[in-house]
């Protein structure tokens, strides 16, 4: 599972909007997840760290929760960047998405010090509002899965 994402949507995010913390590449504390294409998938590949333990041994949920909240809306922008004609990695500005919904369903224990694979499928249900369904794997093992509501980030969120 050593998947690496080589054109990360995040990586084309304006200065301004690269601070989250799952997926800001500015957030020097963040997790720094990249979402990129596999097929007519999107994927992005995190390993937790020590620090994102629940118990010994297994990931703390709300780690989970983030990767599959930052992965979704990463897939939106994917999906209407390339919508709009654009594929990643081609110098163009892609849109920013919030999210409006997150549901996460925890179906294993999540082990520790294995790189996670999320991998999601984007529908659009609205010209600016897209559901992303994702899919946490720690190697071949379903742990998690999740949906993500985004929309797209209204302009009240700039300066």
């Amino acid at each position: 599972m050593a998947e690496n994402i080589t054109k990360a949507i995040q990586d084309q995010y304006p200065d301004d909007f690269a601070w989250c913390y799952g997926c800001g590449r500015l957030n020097e504390h963040g997790h720094h997840f990249r979402t990129g294409i596999q097929g007519n998938q999107t994927i992005t590949v995190y390993t937790p760290q020590k620090e994102h333990m629940a118990l010994p041994g297994f990931v703390y949920g709300g780690m989970i929760a983030s990767l599959i909240d930052c992965h979704g809306t990463g897939s939106a922008a994917i999906a209407l960047h390339q919508k709009n004609g654009h594929e990643i990695g081609d110098d163009t500005e892609p849109p920013r998405f919030v999210t409006a919904s997150l549901h996460v369903d925890f179906l294993k224990p999540t082990p520790q010090d294995i790189p996670l694979k999320a991998i999601g499928k984007v529908e659009e249900i609205h010209p600016k509002k897209f559901k992303v369904m994702t899919e946490v794997y720690a190697n071949d093992h379903l742990c998690a899965r999740g949906e993500v509501v985004a929309v797209v980030m209204p302009s009240t969120f700039t300066k």
